[in-house]
């Protein structure tokens, strides 16, 4: 257990060293201190992955709010969640280390870039190995906080603030939800322990409507997983640099919403209302977006708008009750679209910062490839036979047709705009 704590520690200290060395390190220096802490935190989370032996551990870490009767600790949980997601932030976030030491090699901030990099790795890794929603709140706010500094790192242009500040604001909004449902819970059940919690809910010893409660943490995940009606903000955040599109919108901080739900699985199985809701939610989104995205022509804001048309299907299957199948796709998603927005950059790079799909073409043999790598991954987004998304999304389909037929129907619809 003790690596656990030294997963979210190790991209801490690369924030403190590269943000406390910038700009003194050359470049070379701080992209390998930016890189090695998520890789060893790769490392130590497979060890972790495979040592496991399917029983939930707490590490606590620290006495922290004592308030009365209130006492919620600073306490890590190791289970097949959190240890899945710890995989894919620190994987998929490696990867995206490594590819941002070309991709911003000419830019001044570079060292800055790394540091804010690091800081939002470790606030990801805080939200999912938190063992109370307290902790995980803390980790979401972080996230929050990471998003606007990247991006916003290119401020030389209004254009850069204002998709960072709209980021930043649209998020509040959801947020404010999440933390009255947080507050309905100390309410309720005198603590915001997840074991503590599901176990009264299992119990039935808890007086307030859960489905009240599972409506706020759902306004929370509506925000960060960009569903309507707080979804406009992850197309403009494409303002940012493309590791940052990988990272955060493909990757790790729009999960988040979907984890949320999935983690407070116990509320939702008691709350057939607000499980109808999140499906609507997820297939009205998942559709539009699908839709919109047919029209654009900034090559980035393509892949936004389709990383919110997969959050809607994510939400379809939670609605659904099939956690399995969304969990699935979070983790098949993270893989092929951090892909397809490091072959975009591959392809803005080549282009000399041309974002415009109509001034593109016959790039094949001029990159084969990012030709190849981009293929792949197009073609697994789509459910292309035996690639990832081909198993995620059957599951998904599968379950909204157990569930309802009229929605299987639509959701295969948006499927197929993809």
């Amino acid at each position: 257990m003790s690596l656990l704590f030294l997963i979210p520690l190790l991209p801490l200290l690369g924030f403190a060293i590269n943000g406390l060395a910038y700009p003194k390190f050359p470049k070379q220096i701080a992209g390998i201190i930016g890189t090695i802490p998520p890789l060893v935190a790769f490392a130590l989370s497979v060890q972790l992955f495979l040592n496991f032996d399917g029983q939930a551990q707490i590490l606590p870490i620290a006495d922290w709010i004592k308030v009365g009767s209130l006492e919620i600790p600073f306490a890590f949980q190791i289970d097949q969640l959190s240890i899945l997601m710890l995989l894919v932030i620190t994987g998929v976030g490696t990867l995206i280390h490594v590819y941002s030491i070309g991709y911003m090699s000419h830019d001044a901030g570079f060292g800055k870039f790394f540091a804010f990099l690091n800081l939002f790795v470790f606030f990801m890794l805080i939200l999912v190995l938190g063992a109370n929603f307290t902790v995980l709140f803390i980790g979401w706010e972080g996230v929050g906080l990471c998003s606007y500094l990247l991006i916003g790192f290119w401020n030389q242009k209004n254009s850069y603030g204002d998709a960072a500040r709209k980021a930043f604001i649209m998020n509040r909004i959801g947020d404010l939800g999440f933390l009255v449902g947080i507050f309905l819970l100390i309410q309720d059940f005198g603590t915001t322990d997840y074991q503590t919690i599901f176990a009264a809910i299992q119990s039935g010893d808890y007086t307030t409507d859960l489905s009240i409660i599972a409506f706020c943490l759902f306004i929370g995940a509506m925000g960060k997983s960009a569903q309507i009606p707080l979804y406009t903000w992850l197309p403009d955040a494409m303002a940012g640099p493309t590791p940052v599109s990988a990272l955060i919108h493909a990757a790790t901080m729009v999960t988040a919403g979907i984890y949320l739900v999935i983690r407070s699985e116990a509320i939702y199985a008691l709350s057939p209302i607000a499980r109808e809701v999140v499906m609507w939610i997820g297939l009205a989104t998942s559709i539009m977006a699908a839709l919109i995205g047919l029209k654009q022509n900034d090559i980035k804001k393509v892949l936004a708008y389709s990383t919110v048309s997969q959050l809607g299907l994510m939400f379809i299957a939670l609605g659904c009750g099939a956690y399995t199948a969304a969990l699935f796709h979070v983790i098949t998603h993270a893989f092929f679209k951090a892909l397809l927005f490091l072959g975009s950059g591959s392809v803005i790079h080549g282009m000399h910062h041309e974002q415009d799909i109509r001034q593109m073409g016959g790039l094949r043999k001029k990159m084969p490839i990012t030709y190849l790598t981009f293929l792949i991954g197009t073609l697994a987004i789509t459910g292309f036979p035996f690639l990832s998304g081909f198993f995620s999304k059957d599951e998904i389909l599968m379950s909204a047709f157990a569930h309802n037929p009229l929605v299987f129907g639509l959701a295969l619809v948006s499927a197929g705009i993809t």
